[in-house]
């Protein structure tokens, strides 16, 4: 998990990104949402790394801040594609 979700958020990165430059998502909520799932890797990733390499119990439990991220950054993806138009 720690390595396919880093994975996914960063392909979603990307497509957010370009889909920003094209001009199809405004550039402040693609740069938010890109903001978004990078805090998701660092914390969802970045946690279970830590408490891999030095089993410290307490860094699970930042784990499922990462996970939030990750949900908040694509709800407010999904907010606003029901925004844009047909």
């Amino acid at each position: 998990k720690a390595v396919f979700y880093p994975l996914l958020h960063a392909l979603g990165i990307v497509s957010v990104a370009t889909l920003g430059m094209a001009g199809v998502i405004k550039p402040l909520p693609a740069a938010r949402i890109c903001s978004v799932f990078s805090l998701g890797i660092v914390l969802f990733s970045g946690s279970l790394y830590l408490l891999a390499i030095s089993q410290i119990k307490a860094f699970g439990a930042v784990t499922p801040f990462g996970g939030v991220a990750f949900i908040f950054g694509w709800f407010d993806l999904a907010r606003i594609a029901a925004k844009l138009p047909n």
